[in-house]
């Protein structure tokens, strides 16, 4: 058998374009990149980035125009290609049932990996990743950040030529993010070109050269630092070639009958044990009428199901969670009917259209009649969902994914909202719209508790309390957890009051 000869360029693409029936996912793309660079696909929800990821690792065959990768043409040769190539997808795509130490021999072996260099490998991975002490553990029982740890291990299993991931840190808090990209960087330095897709500006100056998509365009390539040097100037520009930001149009009232509390929402000595296992150990806490308050940790710290216990979700093993006053486990209907919650992961029903979602939470909610229909109405316009109201709520995409959870969430206009994560994985354009209405509900006098990995939305919190193995390791203001650490932003506060705690 012939070698095939290693290409001058990893990928070459010309006036590549891709559809989807009506949807133009990607309109006259030219590309080429070279080897042995980390390379950033930036852009918002639908940009386009998984279509043309999806393309290069021979998921999908090109239209219109040429493709190449590793000198190889992938719809033609996608055998000789796979062998080469490694890709990670956006959702986890490992195998839930089986350990994280199943999962590493499962895939070493499918790279055909010597049983001999096994062990050296899993070791080294795990031991950086953290996740040396999971390796027992199912994959299904992992936080969301080690799943994306264990996903990106096992992509980098025998060193491929090409690494294809698809928005590897969503999800992912900052310190397991720097983790991930150690991971890529070491394994560039060793000969592996990287292609890393991202809706995170932030994430930009991490890349040698960043390709950013909008509306299947490329709107910039190029080394960041040629746009700007500067984060927030880099992020304007990003932004103004995108359209700018939008304006909030949410409109809000609380109703006038709420019982008058001091603290609408209340921890009291939470804690959730699983056999000798600490979840969540000795959690309390106070909300104030109108207050932001932000839940702050690595994945794994507690975080969600801290969350799941305050909105009865979850049974805690000892403590108490009130809702406006009104104990969870005494009368949870009652507690409920003042709560709105977003969870992290879509969990409205896919199967049903974006109307028919709107109604049945108003159902539930027990709206009827012309209130019911008011609120519907209010929330498409406001949403703008009409023009996806008859599309079933798996195919939207992310960004209007959130928006109809986020409109599920505040339908019955609640006086608490939990909201867990929800610009995860969301476009900054999209984000910025969502900070928007955050801040005008709780302008209004709604009291909001709040999950988020971004550390520029920690800075919009009004209180912050930092988790870290289940526990409180810190309490107070952004401006009182960056002078406790001694650092200038919360990026930095983040990492180093854990790393201390971890010491």
């Amino acid at each position: 058998m012939t070698e095939i000869p290693k290409a001058t360029n990893v990928i070459e693409l010309e006036h590549l374009s891709f559809s989807f029936g009506s949807l133009q996912a990607l309109q006259e793309i030219n590309l080429t990149l070279a080897p042995g660079k980390i390379y950033g696909l930036i852009g918002a929800d639908s940009a386009g980035k998984t279509t043309l990821l999806r393309l290069i690792a021979g998921l999908l065959e090109p239209q219109i125009g040429k493709l190449k990768v590793l000198g190889l043409n992938p719809a033609t040769q996608r055998e000789s290609l796979a062998k080469r190539l490694a890709y990670m997808p956006q959702k986890f795509g490992l195998y839930e049932d089986l350990t994280v130490q199943e999962n590493l021999e499962l895939y070493a072996g499918l790279r055909h990996i010597p049983k001999t260099e096994w062990e050296k490998a899993f070791t080294s991975f795990l031991t950086l990743t953290g996740l040396e002490k999971f390796r027992s553990r199912l994959a299904g029982r992992l936080s969301g950040g080690m799943k994306q740890k264990l996903g990106l291990i096992c992509s980098l299993l025998g060193i491929p030529e090409l690494l294809l991931l698809d928005e590897p840190s969503v999800g992912v808090d900052p310190l397991s993010r720097r983790e991930l990209f150690k991971l890529v960087k070491d394994s560039a330095a060793q000969g592996t070109t990287a292609i890393w897709s991202t809706a995170y500006l932030d994430e930009a100056f991490n890349f040698d050269y960043i390709i950013f998509l909008h509306e299947g365009k490329i709107i910039y390539q190029g080394i960041p630092t040629d746009l700007s040097s500067d984060p927030a100037d880099f992020e304007a520009k990003i932004i103004a070639r995108m359209g700018g930001y939008q304006k909030c149009t949410l409109k809000y009232e609380l109703p006038t009958n709420l019982p008058k509390v001091t603290y609408p929402v209340e921890a009291l000595d939470l804690v959730k044990r699983y056999g000798d296992f600490y979840a969540v150990k000795n959690n309390t806490f106070h909300i104030k009428p109108g207050e932001i308050f932000g839940l702050l940790g690595p994945n794994g710290a507690g975080k969600s199901t801290s969350f799941k216990m305050m909105c009865g979700l979850s049974k805690p093993t000892n403590g108490t969670a009130k809702i406006m006053g009104v104990d969870m486990l005494k009368d949870s209907a009652l507690a409920r009917s003042y709560l709105g919650y977003m969870a992290q992961k879509f969990s409205l029903y896919g199967d049903l259209s974006v109307e028919e979602n709107l109604e049945f939470f108003a159902s539930v909610y027990g709206l009827t009649g012309n209130r019911k229909k008011e609120r519907i109405a209010a929330m498409l316009s406001q949403f703008n969902l009409e023009p996806f109201l008859n599309m079933n709520a798996g195919q939207l995409p992310l960004g209007f994914k959130q928006r109809l959870s986020f409109a599920a969430a505040i339908l019955h206009q609640p006086s608490v909202l939990f909201l867990d994560e929800p610009t995860s994985g969301v476009d900054p354009v999209s984000r910025d719209t969502f900070w928007q209405e955050i801040k005008l509900l709780a302008a209004r006098g709604v009291t909001v508790l709040i999950t988020t990995h971004f550390m520029d939305e920690a800075e919009r919190c009004d209180r912050i309390s930092l988790f870290y193995n289940g526990e409180s390791i810190a309490l107070g203001t952004p401006a009182q957890l960056k002078e406790q650490a001694g650092t200038k932003n919360m990026e930095d506060a983040f990492i180093k009051l854990i790393e201390e705690q971890g010491r």
